[in-house]
């Protein structure tokens, strides 16, 4: 059984986690820093991956060109961080001589559906408009790359995690729309019912008490969530249950037991909410 699903999360929503905190719990990051290939430059990321993972491209000097199926080439100048989903990998085309390296981020929580609707479409973060802390940790990627020293698989594992909350701080800072997940946790008070949502789904959220969360009214709330999140709270909390059941099940747990780490009732309730989102989705 996986530990993850088993103990990460509580019926009870306390202690209370910070909104990235919380958002990472569900998410359960792993990263690979790849070296770049002799010839291009480039680290070596292959397509057609899993769903779950992310490709961040980190272009450190130099431009680059990428190439998407179906869209314009689009020129990249450094210093950028390039994100596109695993599974439409784009690798960036060395125009001018650069320095160009490439992270994978699989995700192993109940939480990496949510994230993966952010990035239908390739993203290019220009690091001079960014925080400095993201910058930094790129160079450090890319300098431990260039001159590798006794230490280097610890540092970049922990590096990934670095540029990846980084990364997830400047997109709540800077939403590149107004809804969505990151819309939502950029809104402080819908941030609060998010929060207490991935902290705890299986506790008994009603409206009014994810409401409460947000100190907000019931319609007021409602309206509000449905408005960034583009789904009422309810319909949120379930697609959020229903991964963690799917990852349960996936798991070896038996069908009651994954009733029980994300808050249904019982069995005959789980499986009738996955089929019917079974349908939804056919």
């Amino acid at each position: 059984m996986n530990e993850y699903v088993c103990n990460s999360y509580k019926t009870d929503p306390r202690p209370r986690l910070d909104r990235l905190t919380a958002l990472l719990h569900g998410l359960a990051p792993a990263f690979d820093v790849l070296r770049p290939d002799a010839d291009t430059g480039s680290g070596a990321l292959p397509s057609g991956e899993a769903d779950h993972a992310l490709h961040l491209h980190l272009l450190t000097s130099g431009e680059a060109r990428l190439r998407m199926a179906g869209a314009p080439v689009r020129q990249v100048s450094a210093p950028a961080v390039v994100v596109c989903r695993a599974d439409r990998a784009v690798v960036p085309e060395i125009v001018e001589p650069g320095a160009l390296v490439s992270v994978r981020a699989r995700f192993g929580g109940p939480a990496a559906p949510l994230l993966m609707e952010e990035f239908g479409a390739v993203l290019v973060v220009p690091l001079d408009d960014a925080d400095g802390a993201l910058a930094q940790v790129v160079v450090l990627i890319a300098t431990e790359i260039a001159a590798p020293r006794c230490g280097q698989p610890a540092l970049l594992e922990r590096a990934g995690d670095i540029l990846f909350i980084g990364l997830l701080r400047h997109l709540i800072a800077h939403p590149r729309t107004d809804g969505g997940l990151f819309g939502g946790l950029a809104d402080a008070r819908i941030a609060r019912a998010l929060v207490a949502m991935h902290s705890a789904p299986a506790h008994g959220w009603t409206l009014e008490r994810l409401a409460d969360e947000a100190g907000m009214s019931r319609t007021a709330f409602a309206q509000r969530f449905r408005q960034i999140m583009h789904c009422p709270p309810g319909a949120y909390l379930g697609r959020l249950r229903l991964a963690i059941a799917r990852r349960a099940l996936d798991s070896g747990a038996s069908l009651k037991r994954a009733a029980g780490l994300c808050g249904y009732s019982g069995p005959a309730t789980l499986s009738r909410a996955l089929a019917q989102s079974r349908r939804r989705a056919a």
